[in-house]
C-alpha cells in the first residue's frame, strides 16, 4: 500500500490539510506501506514564500514522516528522497507534456484556441439561459471544430492555446469509494476539463494522475469536495490504460455554524493554533476523531495508538464540526496528565516571549523548577500553554493589585479580615521552612483554625485573595507553596496594610 499527501504551497498548511495528511498516513502505517509527500506548485500565481518549507516543517512536528518526498536538510535546503521523484511539480513539466501528447494523439484530448472574452460570454450565455456551465466544445474555437491540420498550424505558428479532455458524451462512469461505496457520474454532465494550461504547466487534474501512477500511490485519501472531481480522473486512468487506485473522500470539515471552515471564521493554519499553545498530542488526538471514530469509548489516543486502530471504513459520510470547545477539552487533558518537566519545557517560550522570564532557563535549573511548581498550580485550569504565563503571573509578580474589598468574605467586614489575616501571618511565621510545602501547611492551618473556633472561609478566603490578588485562584496552601515562607509573609503584610 502506498498513501500521498499532495498540498499545495499557497499558505500555510490548514488543519483540514493536517486531517487529510494525517487520514494517509494512517492508512499506509495501519498496512506497513509507504507516506509520500508531494508539492503540487503548479498553480504559481497562488504560491507563497515560504509554503514549502512550513509543509515540510509542520508534517514533521506532527511526527508524520514521509517515506518519500522532499524534506529539509540540515543547512535548511529542500532535498528529495524516493526512487519516484521530482516530488515537486514543477520539476516534473516534461513528464507531463509526454503524457498529454499520448492523449492528444489517441484523440482523448484537443486544442482550444479561446480567448478569455469568448470564454466569459459563452458563461454569460449559459448563466442567461440557465444552463450549468461548461465548455461547448461543438461551438468553440478549438481542433475539433476547425480540424486537426489547421489546429496543428496555429499550434506551430506559436498561437496560444490550452490542452482540453474529451469527455465521451455517451455512457457513464462509476468507481468505488471506500467511505460511500459505489458513485455513479453520467458522461454528459462531465465537462471537458482543461488538462494543460497556456503556461505549459498541468492542470491538477492531469498532474495528479499521472504522478499517482508514476509514483505508485495505490489509495487515495482526500476531502470530500473532490468527489465530483473524480470521473475525470477515473476517465484518464482508462484512456492511459492504467489500473484505478482505491479512493477514499473524507467528509467535509465545517465550524459549529456548519460553514466550510475558513479564514473568515477564525484561526484555521496549523501555525495559528500551535503558536496558541495547543499541545501536538491533542491536536492530532482531536483531529483524528474529524470523522473518525473508533467505534468505541476510548478517545485518548497516541499516534502510535491510532497507527494500531485506525480503520478508515469506520469514517462517516456527515460533515464533521471542527468544536473548539473540545480541542480545548483535549488540550486540558494531555495538559493534565503530562509529565511537569514536559508541560514546562513546552510552555517556557510562552512566558519568554511575554517578558516574564528570561529565555535562557534550563531543564534540572532552580529556576526552572520554580517555573514548574507555579504552573502545576494553574496547568489544569488552562486551556492552552498560551494561557499559562497570565495564569501564574501572580506568582513572579513583585507586587499585587487588587481591591481591598476582595478580601472580605461573605458577610465579614474589613476589619474582620484584616484580623484574620494578622492572626495568621503570626501562625505562618513560627512553622518551620521543612513544614513549608502544600499539605502540611494545610494539615497546620486547619487544624489551628478549628481550634480557634473559626470559619475556614473566615481565614482562608482573605489569605488566598492576599497571596493571588485574584478573585479565583488556587487555593492558599497550594500558593503558598510554590511562594515560599518569605514572599507569602510578605503579601499578607502587604494585605493588612492594604486594609488598614
Amino acid at each position: 500500500m502506498k498513501t500521498r499527501f499532495p498540498p499545495s504551497p499557497t499558505g500555510f498548511l490548514h488543519i483540514g490539510s493536517l486531517r487529510t495528511a494525517l487520514f494517509n498516513y494512517l492508512l499506509a502505517k495501519k498496512e506497513g506501506g509507504s507516506f509520500v509527500l508531494r508539492i503540487e506548485d503548479t498553480d504559481r500565481e497562488r504560491m507563497v514564500e515560504g509554503g514549502v518549507e512550513n509543509i515540510i516543517s509542520t508534517l514533521e512536528w506532527a511526527g508524520l514522516h514521509v517515506n518519500e518526498g522532499p524534506f529539509i536538510a540540515k543547512d535548511g535546503s529542500i532535498k528529495q528522497k524516493g526512487d519516484n521523484g521530482p516530488y515537486i511539480q514543477s520539476e516534473r513539466l516534461d513528464i507531463y507534456k509526454k503524457y498529454v501528447q499520448e492523449l492528444l494523439d489517441a484523440g482523448h484530448a484537443y486544442y482550444a484556441f479561446d480567448t478569455s472574452e469568448a470564454l466569459d460570454e459563452m458563461r454569460k450565455r449559459q448563466q442567461v439561459s440557465k444552463l450549468p456551465t461548461a465548455y461547448e466544445r461543438d461551438s468553440m474555437d478549438n481542433q475539433l471544430v476547425i480540424g486537426d491540420e489547421e489546429a496543428k498550424k496555429r499550434v506551430d505558428a506559436g498561437e496560444k492555446y490550452v490542452i482540453r479532455l474529451k469527455v465521451p458524451r455517451e455512457g457513464e462512469t462509476t468507481y468505488t469509494d471506500l467511505i460511500r461505496g459505489d458513485i455513479t457520474f453520467q458522461n454528459k454532465e462531465i465537462d471537458d476539463q482543461v488538462l494543460m494550461k497556456s503556461d505549459g504547466f498541468p492542470t491538477y487534474h492531469l498532474a495528479v494522475v499521472i504522478d499517482d501512477y508514476l509514483m505508485g500511490v495505490t489509495h487515495i485519501s482526500r476531502g470530500e469536495e473532490w468527489l465530483s472531481s473524480t470521473p475525470k480522473h477515473v476517465m484518464l486512468y482508462n484512456m492511459f490504460g492504467w489500473n484505478i487506485p482505491v479512493y477514499a473522500h473524507q467528509p467535509l470539515l465545517v465550524n459549529e455554524k456548519k460553514q466550510k471552515l475558513s479564514k473568515r471564521h477564525g484561526d484555521v493554519s496549523v501555525e495559528d493554533f500551535i503558536e496558541k499553545g495547543y499541545l501536538l498530542e491533542a491536536l492530532i488526538n482531536f483531529v483524528a476523531f474529524l470523522g473518525w471514530n473508533p467505534g468505541t469509548d476510548k478517545e485518548i489516543y497516541s499516534l502510535k495508538e491510532l497507527e494500531k486502530d485506525f480503520d478508515i471504513t469506520k469514517m462517516s459520510k456527515s460533515s464533521a464540526v471542527f468544536n473548539r470547545e473540545k480541542l480545548n477539552w483535549y488540550n486540558k487533558q494531555y495538559l493534565s496528565s503530562m509529565p511537569l518537566d514536559e508541560v514546562t519545557t513546552r510552555a517556557m517560550p510562552f512566558f519568554c516571549n511575554m517578558g516574564l522570564l528570561p529565555c535562557s532557563v534550563e531543564k534540572g535549573t532552580k529556576e526552572f523548577e520554580e517555573i514548574a511548581k507555579a504552573i502545576d498550580l494553574e496547568r489544569g485550569r488552562v486551556d492552552t500553554l498560551a494561557e499559562l504565563p497570565q495564569a501564574v503571573g501572580f506568582i513572579f509578580a513583585n507586587e499585587l493589585s487588587y481591591d481591598a474589598g476582595l478580601l472580605v468574605w461573605k458577610k465579614s467586614t474589613k476589619e474582620d479580615a484584616k484580623n484574620k489575616l494578622m492572626e495568621v501571618k503570626e501562625f505562618l511565621e513560627k512553622i518551620d521552612e521543612k513544614d513549608w510545602t502544600a499539605g502540611r501547611l494545610q494539615d497546620l492551618t486547619l487544624e489551628w483554625i478549628k481550634a480557634r473556633g473559626y470559619g475556614n472561609g473566615d481565614v482562608l478566603w482573605p489569605t488566598r485573595v492576599a497571596l493571588s490578588g485574584q478573585k479565583n485562584s488556587p487555593g492558599p496552601f497550594d500558593i503558598a507553596g510554590v511562594l515560599g515562607k518569605e514572599k507569602t509573609l510578605v503579601r499578607i503584610e502587604n494585605a493588612v496594610n492594604a486594609l488598614s
